[in-house]
C-alpha cells in the first residue's frame, strides 16, 4: 500500500503526507506527536520516557513534543498518562522532481502575466516583505534568488539549502529576481526565508513543519507558503496553524492534486488560504482538489520557475499556485499603510479577484482567480 500511495504523490503533485501507519509492518517503534496539558511536561515527559519513549525535538508552539515510541501499545499507553492532552502519529513527508536546463534569457511567464504581478512592478514588487516557504529549503547559490535567512528542521543537516527542488521552485514563483537571467517572480524584491521540513528524498514529518511554523512566528514572518499537505486532519497541526495566524502572519498552503471534494490540510484548517489551480486558459486543472476550503485559484500548470542546482524546470500542482497568492499577499502588505490583520489581507485578495466559474464563490474556483493588479492600488 505505501508504494502505491508514493506512486500517487509523484504523479499528482511532488508533494504529499501520509499517515506514519502507513510504514512498513516490520517497523516497531512508531513516530508521536504528544500535547501536554499546561503545566505538565515535565512530569509527563518523565513518565513517557519510563515506557521507553525517546525525545526528538520539543513543540512549544503546541506546547508539546516529537517522540519516537516503542510501539502501538506505549503510544496508547502515553496517551492515558496524566498530562498528556492527546497524542498523535508523525506524519510523512514525500516530494521529487526533475530539472531542466537554464533559460537563454529572463522572461516574465505566462503565470505572472496571468495575475497582473508585472503590472505592479513599476510602484510595488515587494521590498522587504519577509516571506518563508516552509518547504524542502531553497538552494542558496542560485543565480536567480537571494534568500536572507532561514532554519533546518529536518534530523540530518542544519543546512536550509535545497537537495530536493521543489522549495526552490515554488521560491522562484514568489521572488525571482529581475536580473536580466531566468524568470521574474510574483515578487522580485521580497525577502525570501527557506525553512527546510523536506529532506533530500522529500519526506519529512509533521512536527518538523510544527517546529518550522515556530521558528516562523519568532522570526516575524509575513507571510508563509506551505506547498504541501494531507486528506489526514491532525489537530497539533491546526493549532500551530491557528498560534501563527493570531501572532499577524498571512498563511497560505496548496489546496491539494486529488481532483476531488476531499478536504486537503493545511489548506482545510481554519485561518489558511486554500489555493486550486489553472491552466493558461483560466480553466480549473484537473487535479485541483475542490470543495468548500478552496479559497483562490491561481496558475499550476506548466510552471517554468527556478530549480536545485541553479537550474529552472516546468512543474505542475497546486504547490505551484500557492506561492503566486503568497506572492501577491506580499505585495498587499508592502502597499498597506493601515496595518491589515491576515484576516483583512485574505478577504481583501478574494474581493479582488476575478471572479470565475459560477457567479461568487464556488467549491471550484472559491472567490476566483487572484490577481496583484486588483489587490494593489497604486
Amino acid at each position: 500500500m505505501i508504494g502505491v500511495l508514493v506512486a500517487l504523490a509523484f504523479l499528482l503533485s511532488g508533494i504529499t503526507v501520509l499517515p506514519a501507519s502507513a510504514a512498513p509492518s516490520d517497523v516497531t517503534s512508531v513516530r508521536s506527536i504528544v500535547v501536554f496539558e499546561s503545566g505538565a511536561n515535565a512530569a509527563a515527559e518523565t513518565a513517557i520516557r519510563g515506557l521507553g519513549g525517546v525525545k526528538l525535538k520539543s513543540l512549544p508552539l503546541i506546547n508539546g513534543a516529537a517522540f519516537v515510541l516503542p510501539g502501538v501499545a506505549a503510544e496508547r499507553a502515553v496517551a492515558r498518562l496524566q498530562g498528556v492532552k492527546y497524542v498523535e502519529r508523525d506524519a510523512i513527508v514525500y516530494a521529487t522532481r526533475k530539472p531542466a536546463p537554464a533559460p537563454v534569457a529572463e522572461q516574465v511567464t505566462w503565470n505572472v502575466e496571468a495575475i497582473g504581478a508585472d503590472q505592479v512592478w513599476p510602484y510595488d514588487t515587494g521590498d522587504g516583505v519577509r516571506v518563508a516557504i516552509v518547504d524542502s529549503g531553497i538552494d542558496l547559490t542560485h543565480s536567480d534568488l537571494e534568500v536572507v535567512g532561514g532554519v533546518s528542521e529536518v534530523g540530518y543537516t542544519s543546512s536550509y539549502t535545497d537537495d530536493n527542488g521543489h522549495g526552490t521552485h515554488v521560491a522562484g514563483i514568489v521572488a525571482a529576481l529581475d536580473n536580466q537571467i531566468g524568470v521574474v517572480g510574483v515578487g522580485p524584491d521580497i525577502d525570501l526565508y527557506a525553512v527546510k521540513v523536506l529532506n533530500r528524498k522529500g519526506s519529512g514529518y509533521t512536527s518538523d513543519i510544527i517546529a518550522g511554523l515556530e521558528w516562523c512566528m519568532n522570526n516575524d514572518m509575513d507571510v508563509v507558503n506551505m506547498s504541501l499537505g494531507s486528506s489526514y486532519y491532525v489537530q497539533s497541526f491546526q493549532d500551530a496553524c491557528t498560534a501563527l495566524y493570531e501572532s499577524g502572519t498571512v498563511i497560505v498552503a496548496a489546496a491539494g492534486n486529488t481532483g476531488t471534494l476531499q478536504p486537503f490540510y493545511p489548506a482545510a484548517y481554519a485561518h489558511v488560504i486554500g489555493v486550486g489551480a489553472t491552466d493558461a486558459s483560466d480553466a480549473l486543472a484537473y487535479f485541483s482538489t475542490c470543495g468548500p476550503h478552496v479559497d483562490l485559484v491561481a496558475p499550476g500548470v506548466s510552471v517554468y520557475s527556478t530549480y536545485k542546482g541553479d537550474t529552472y524546470t516546468t512543474l505542475s500542482g497546486t504547490s505551484m499556485a500557492s506561492p503566486h497568492v503568497a506572492g501577491v499577499a506580499a505585495l498587499v502588505i508592502w502597499a498597506d499603510t493601515d496595518g491589515w490583520t491576515p484576516g483583512e489581507i485574505e478577504a481583501h485578495l478574494e474581493d479582488s479577484a476575478l471572479d470565475l466559474g459560477a457567479s461568487g464563490r464556488d467549491d471550484y474556483y472559491g472567490f476566483g482567480l487572484v490577481q496583484a493588479q486588483g489587490a494593489v492600488a497604486e
